[in-house]
């Protein structure tokens, strides 16, 4: 993976809830490219490694409502956290935001579950891996997130989503029980991994406020991406022109689900427009939008 998108509610509340009690790193305080005057908020690791990426759009005030969870959609946002910290997270959350609950899902390991403050499932799950986490934002680095984990996607029927999966990205089958399927892409491991729910008694999900809009995968190379659009278009997905969102280019196309899905390169990444030591300070937009920087800096909420 390369990063997971959401729409959120209150920017205040989720800058509080990711960096201050999850601990990521804020990487970059943007705007929507679609809607600048919404921020875009970028977290993970200290640099922004691909596969430790979280990013939101922030939407209160703009009548925005509340989506649906369902069929259709990312309904779960996994991330890894070290062996035995459990226990940890499950006492900072409940201290924090009240009952947690075990997570289900087939992901073989201790886990929690919980709501963000827009409502978002979010999960944590205990995982061997060796990613150096981002520890300043105040959680021990022996307890830090190491990035995410997986998504969760609930579908009324998987076994298109299968065929795209294994056929053109690269991933395999590693685990099937019943209506949950595993995939991973370059090995079994956390950050490479993608499950699967059959639910066809689900209700079809709507966006909005507390939704995954998007799960992005990385790509090395924009000669790779131009390719996998091409093979992508020749078997009748419309996919979108290569777009430039300053930190990496991006296409994106629907998968037989209906979940939409971004193909990212790796580069150039998020040093490209401060230093490794600034990242997230300051309001950063592309060179486009400079000429309307006051404009959007009056319209945005203060935080």
């Amino acid at each position: 993976m390369h990063h997971v998108t959401a729409t959120v509610n209150d920017a205040g509340i989720d800058l509080e809830f990711y960096r201050d009690l999850l601990g990521l790193r804020l990487l970059k305080k943007t705007v929507n490219f679609d809607n600048h005057y919404v921020y875009h908020f970028y977290y993970g690791d200290e640099r922004g490694t691909p596969g430790t990426i979280w990013t939101t759009f922030p939407y209160k005030g703009w009548n925005v409502p509340p989506g649906r969870h369902g069929k259709g959609q990312i309904t779960v946002t996994s991330f890894s956290v070290p062996l035995g910290s459990i226990d940890f997270w499950e006492r900072r959350i409940r201290e924090s935001r009240g009952a947690t609950y075990e997570a289900s899902g087939g992901c073989g390991s201790r886990a929690i579950s919980f709501a963000d403050p827009s409502g978002l499932v979010i999960r944590l799950v205990e995982a061997d891996d060796a990613r150096v986490p981002w520890s300043g934002s105040g959680v021990p680095a022996d307890r830090a997130i190491r990035g995410l984990h997986s998504v969760t996607m609930t579908l009324d029927d998987p076994a298109p989503t299968i065929e795209l999966l294994t056929s053109i990205l690269g991933f395999q089958v590693v685990d099937q029980t019943g209506a949950w399927t595993r995939l991973a892409v370059n090995g079994d491991a956390a950050g490479r991994r993608i499950e699967l729910i059959r639910d066809s008694s689900a209700p079809p999900a709507s966006n909005g406020l507390g939704t995954v809009h998007h799960l992005a995968m990385a790509i090395a190379t924009a000669h790779e991406q131009a390719q996998l659009r091409q093979e992508l278009q020749a078997l009748g997905y419309a996919v979108t022109k290569v777009l430039d969102r300053q930190y990496f280019r991006s296409i994106y196309f629907r998968e037989p689900g209906g979940i939409l899905l971004e193909v990212a390169t790796i580069q150039p990444g998020f040093t490209v427009d401060e230093p490794l030591d600034e990242l997230g300070r300051e309001l950063k937009l592309p060179p486009w939008e400079e000429s309307h920087r006051v404009a959007i800096e009056q319209r945005l909420p203060s935080v």
